[in-house]
């Protein structure tokens, strides 16, 4: 049940849609004054070492942060991202990737608060390492966050952005994250809502999109990114999707602008292409 491990897929083309996105949504939330919390419900272990047992086996990461790692053309969305990423890697190489908590606490000020939720055992012990130093401004709990949002939305000062990424490894995970976002909006209507899915060839991540069009409502936008076609035999992950509950206004065009960029760059046959798309009241 618990054996998926994030370190083995860290800086792959998914996490830099995934991550990219992130930072554009933590920062915009970081232009008013007023306080915001981070909650990432599926928050892995926070940083990994792409020199690792776990990173080089599959080495996932050499096809997607890597391939933006030594490029002078970056747009300024995705340049703001990777300068975060060379903040793990002061000596210029390519040696750690940090997950969402550290992106997040990253680009967060000093009154914003970050809550994490990890229940694979080891991660967890992995995380609380790697947030020691981070003080009161991070919240931790080994447990299960689809439950976890529950309990702790709405965030008490009423601005916040829910990060919903799990592994997608069980069928079930489809069900709970629809389950998650028609919950926490009737908890927390005006929150951003922020949830990463795979592109695979099983039923339930093709008709997740419209599932969670018709769980937000009126204000939604859906950005996708696929790097190579679908294997004929259906294995595999061809790309990825982030859909945006109650997104900054602002977002559709940076997306605009930056999808064909990543597009291009991340692309590993002809069969590479991106969707946007939004509904807004």
């Amino acid at each position: 049940m618990l054996s998926y491990r994030h370190a083995f897929h860290a800086g792959n083309h998914a996490d830099v849609l995934k991550h990219m996105l992130l930072v554009q949504l933590v920062r915009y939330l970081g232009q008013k004054d007023k306080p915001f919390w981070v909650l990432d419900t599926h928050a892995g272990a926070g940083v990994y070492a792409l020199e690792s047992e776990h990173a080089t086996k599959l080495a996932e990461f050499d096809a997607g942060i890597g391939r933006l790692w030594s490029r002078q053309d970056l747009p300024l969305p995705v340049a703001e991202y990777v300068d975060l990423v060379r903040e793990l890697n002061p000596d210029g190489k390519l040696r750690f990737y940090p997950g969402s908590p550290w992106l997040a606490l990253h680009t967060m000020r000093e009154q914003d608060r970050l809550r994490l939720f990890e229940l694979h055992t080891t991660d967890a012990a992995l995380l609380q390492e790697n947030f020691r130093s981070a003080g009161r401004q991070v919240n931790i709990s080994a447990s299960d966050g689809f439950a976890g949002l529950k309990v702790v939305l709405p965030p008490p000062p009423r601005r916040g952005l829910i990060l919903i990424d799990p592994s997608y490894e069980l069928r079930e995970d489809y069900g709970h994250v629809v389950q998650a976002l028609k919950d926490g909006l009737t908890r927390f209507a005006t929150g951003t809502y922020a949830i990463w899915y795979p592109q695979l060839g099983r039923a339930e991540s093709q008709q997740l999109p419209e599932r969670l069009k018709a769980a937000a409502g009126k204000n939604w936008l859906h950005a996708a990114l696929s790097v190579r076609s679908a294997a004929r035999d259906g294995i595999g992950m061809h790309g990825s999707g982030m859909f945006v509950v109650n997104p900054p206004w602002t977002l559709h065009e940076m997306l605009r602008k930056t999808l064909p960029y990543l597009t291009s760059v991340l692309a590993q046959d002809g069969g590479a292409k991106f969707l946007l798309e939004q509904k807004s009241d």
